[in-house]
């Protein structure tokens, strides 16, 4: 079974995003786009993941739960996992090791949880954005402990991943890689390899075409059909 995926998506809480991007907002337009699976991947957070799972349920989504970590060497790492109170659970984890810096929404944007009807929740304090104080390895250990996949985002880019934090991608244990540019898929053939939409506004979501043979529709499938690299993107 083929199923079109994204799994790289950012919701109203994080700072850098439109405030149009509420869960509901994204869902409804994931179906529009044709999608199958979606992630909801905010930074440093998944707040916003239990209205994301009600919304997805509403429009016939598959939906995955997480948030994409900023390491303390300033690496995106995006975290996936099956279930919303584990993605929570990894969510207050990653919290703890942010720094205590207020969020000044006139300065870097709101970053405001909702629920499923978009009424608003409340506010994260500490400003999002931020590097945590946890290392690409912490990161992918806790999410490993946690049954979760661990992929390292967008390393074709120039900021914020791990080739350009570390000049080089580490041998280590990923469930996949994420580049921005499918054509430099080539370049880290070693690895499953999937591209995805960063979306930070509604227009943005699915706009990476992202294939994936599942024998079912479980987590399970899913991380067997990854790490056996049935992947294709056009």
């Amino acid at each position: 079974m083929l199923v079109r995926a994204d799994f790289h998506i950012h919701s109203c809480v994080s700072p850098c995003a439109s405030l149009e991007m509420s869960p509901a907002a994204i869902a409804e337009k994931a179906k529009e786009k044709g999608l199958d699976l979606v992630a909801l991947t905010d930074h440093n957070t998944a707040l916003n993941c239990p209205a994301f799972k009600a919304n997805c349920a509403q429009q016939g989504l598959w939906s995955l739960y997480g948030m994409e970590v900023t390491s303390s060497e300033e690496a995106h790492l995006v975290c996936l996992f099956e279930d919303v109170e584990t993605a929570l659970e990894f969510s207050e984890f990653v919290y703890k090791y942010m720094p205590d810096i207020e969020n000044k929404p006139e300065v870097f944007g709101d970053q405001v949880y909702v629920d499923e009807n978009e009424e608003i929740l409340g506010e994260v304090e500490k400003y999002l954005g931020n590097a945590s104080g946890l290392s690409i390895d912490d990161v992918r250990e806790e999410v490993i402990f946690r049954n979760g996949l661990f992929i390292p985002a967008h390393v074709d880019k120039p900021v914020f991943s791990i080739v350009s934090q570390l000049g080089f991608l580490p041998d280590a244990d990923y469930t996949a890689i994420e580049v921005f540019n499918p054509a430099n898929a080539k370049d880290y053939a070693k690895y499953p390899v999937i591209s995805d939409s960063d979306a930070h506004y509604l227009d943005d979501v699915a706009k990476k075409q992202l294939y994936i043979d599942v024998e079912e529709k479980s987590f399970a499938a899913l991380r067997d059909s990854l790490q056996n690299n049935r992947i294709v993107l056009k």
